[in-house]
């Protein structure tokens, strides 16, 4: 199939500003006294209400969750190496890839780890080996795909049992190839789309892993998910040189056509991988250390008329 072509989502502002009011420090002061984020990588909101934050950071445990008001309730570890994709799979069970030690885990919210993926400390490419994977998403038979990631350049599809079912991609710029798939989602009608993010593109396939076409208009994207109504999402930046310069903080959150790709409104934001809640809240974990949560709405004044200071 053709390349899908739209204009750079990156020209001159041609598109909306969504209408959110951000939360820029979620979570911050919820933390106990001592603890605070390192890299925050991924974050989720579980089917309980619960927020889970996945970070990198030695002042308290990877994994922290906290309750709706933002004050964090428990926190647990499973000895990542680097903590990377968080997803909550259709049985509302965690799914974590750890990069550093080149598994995907599935576990319960507390962290009970009931599978893993992948041979803990061994890199490799063939079944039962991954290369530093990214990233996790889910198709509607249960099956599961598996971007990976830094070290392989490919995807690999499993059975909800963990079972192989195939792999494809190599390192590369051709159509099917991959130069760092760093995030994977389904959409609703099965096709998997994945970000090639050091190529600037968002490919897209069949279910069996059939190369359709591809995005080139949004950058270097790091992560894309879509939320419980079909919304696709993407987090991206201009290119991969902004993010490795800037660390991640010049970012953008858009709302993309989830058949053309075509922008639909976009979100100012440092981030790294996202989420969207049932009630149409988005969450966006930052590499800056930060947890950013936009709600639904718009600020057209100040509280009480008093200016606020920022």
């Amino acid at each position: 199939m053709a390349v899908s072509v739209q204009p750079s989502a990156w020209d001159p502002p041609q598109y909306p500003v969504l209408r959110y009011v951000a939360d820029s420090r979620w979570g911050q002061e919820g933390l106990p006294p001592g603890a605070w984020f390192g890299r925050v990588s991924a974050v989720v909101e579980a089917p309980d209400g619960r927020i889970v934050v996945f970070h990198r950071g030695p002042a308290i445990a990877s994994v922290v969750l906290f309750g709706a008001d933002g004050h964090a309730t428990s926190s647990w570890d499973a000895k990542f190496g680097v903590p990377h994709g968080l997803r909550v799979g259709p049985d509302g069970h965690l799914w974590l890839t750890d990069v550093g030690r080149h598994r995907v885990l599935k576990t319960t919210l507390d962290g009970e780890i009931l599978l893993e993926l992948g041979t803990p400390d061994v890199s490799g490419d063939n079944e039962r080996t991954f290369f530093a994977p990214t990233d996790i998403a889910f198709a509607r038979d249960g099956s599961i795909y598996v971007s990976d990631g830094y070290g392989n350049s490919r995807v690999v599809h499993f059975d909800p049992d963990g079972g192989f079912i195939r792999a494809w991609g190599r390192r590369g710029s051709a159509p099917g190839e991959f130069d760092t798939p760093h995030s994977v989602t389904v959409a609703p009608d099965g096709r998997v789309l994945v970000s090639d993010r050091h190529n600037h593109r968002i490919q897209i396939f069949d279910p069996d892993g059939n190369y359709q076409t591809e995005w080139r208009h949004l950058g270097a994207t790091q992560g894309l998910t879509f939320g419980p109504h079909g919304d696709l999402w993407a987090m991206t930046h201009r290119s991969i040189h902004e993010i490795l310069s800037f660390d991640c903080i010049a970012g953008r959150l858009m709302k993309l056509d989830p058949e053309t790709g075509a922008v639909l409104g976009w979100l100012p934001t440092p981030g790294h991988m996202m989420h969207e809640a049932v009630g149409g809240v988005l969450w966006v974990a930052s590499l800056s250390g930060t947890v950013v949560r936009f709600r639904p709405g718009w600020k057209t004044q100040e509280p009480n008329g008093q200016r606020e200071h920022l």
